[in-house]
């Protein structure tokens, strides 16, 4: 298994890219997005500078790294050789059944098609597939390139060989792989999207500011950062999609996203991406400047 493509060149999909190029895999990074995929090659050469400066990789594996990569536009070429497919699109269920339908139709036989979905259930993924034993989840952190867990969620139908083959494969890329079951949220999200919702409700109450309520996680907790800060990071869209699934697939409603939460995201206050959510990044991304609607 040599042959990688990767689905979508946003943050998680250049992550997911890099890590695989780095291992020595040929990548094939495809996006609708010319300009997405510009973007991403610049992020990885950026990301690959860095650790050279540090010492972790030479330039020469910084080359090789780059190398490895191709990209494309077209699902259907970029996936003609490969031996594992990994979808990396927006956290949209409609997307993901579209593109997943066109990966089983455009792959061949034995490919392996896994999904990087942090919440939505691999079984209905594999549903419109002709081989739901061959669909998994891997779900890799960010940055993918720091972050050493990757969970492994097995579908309904997922077969053992298939997940032994992913299993072994994310431990060549230096990875920690955690098996999980398909239930909303996995582990990862079921645990920390309602403790970021309650951070995000305990502002919306009154209870204490934004600095309060970060500098109680990262000191009282050992957190290395604040949990509105961390929501910033991940865009707060992505949480309230993430939310919202775990709320449609449990029915419970501490899962009900907090009303602020639904406001910024509809206001275009989705953190570091937009420029500004609980903290404001116009000047930097450090998360040392609070949004102005949210200083006392």
């Amino acid at each position: 298994m040599k042959n990688v493509a990767v689905i979508g060149a946003g943050t998680m999909g250049n992550g997911i890219a890099h890590a695989f190029a780095q291992s020595g895999f040929r990548v094939q990074l495809i996006d609708v997005s010319e300009n997405a995929l510009k973007k991403s090659l610049e992020t990885i050469t950026k990301n690959l500078d860095r650790m050279v400066s540090k010492g972790t990789i030479t330039e020469a594996q910084k080359q090789e790294t780059l190398s490895n990569i191709t990209t494309f536009t077209n699902i259907n070429e970029g996936v003609e050789y490969a031996s594992l497919v990994v979808e990396a699109a927006t956290e949209n269920i409609d997307l993901k059944l579209k593109i997943f339908k066109q990966l089983d139709e455009a792959c061949p036989e034995g490919t392996i098609l896994a999904t990087n979905t942090s919440s939505i259930s691999i079984t209905q993924i594999a549903s419109v597939t002709s081989r739901p034993d061959h669909i998994i989840g891997m779900h890799f952190m960010n940055p993918v390139p720091i972050m050493k867990l990757v969970e492994i969620i097995r579908g309904y139908n997922t077969s053992d060989e298939v997940t032994k083959i992913v299993m072994d494969l994310s431990k060549t890329l230096g990875k920690i792989p955690v098996e999980v079951n398909d239930y909303p949220g996995f582990v990862a999200n079921r645990i920390l999207m309602p403790m970021l919702n309650e951070s995000i409700e305990t502002l919306y109450n009154g209870v204490a500011g934004v600095y309060e309520i970060d500098t109680v996680m990262k000191l009282g907790m050992a957190h290395p950062m604040g949990p509105l800060q961390l929501a910033d990071f991940i865009g707060l869209d992505v949480c309230l999609s993430i939310l919202n699934v775990m709320y449609d697939g449990f029915k419970n409603p501490k899962y009900a996203p907090c009303p602020l939460l639904v406001n910024m995201v509809r206001a275009g206050k989705l953190g570091i991406k937009s420029g500004e959510g609980f903290y404001d990044y116009s000047e930097s991304k450090k998360a040392e400047k609070i949004a102005s609607q949210f200083l006392k």
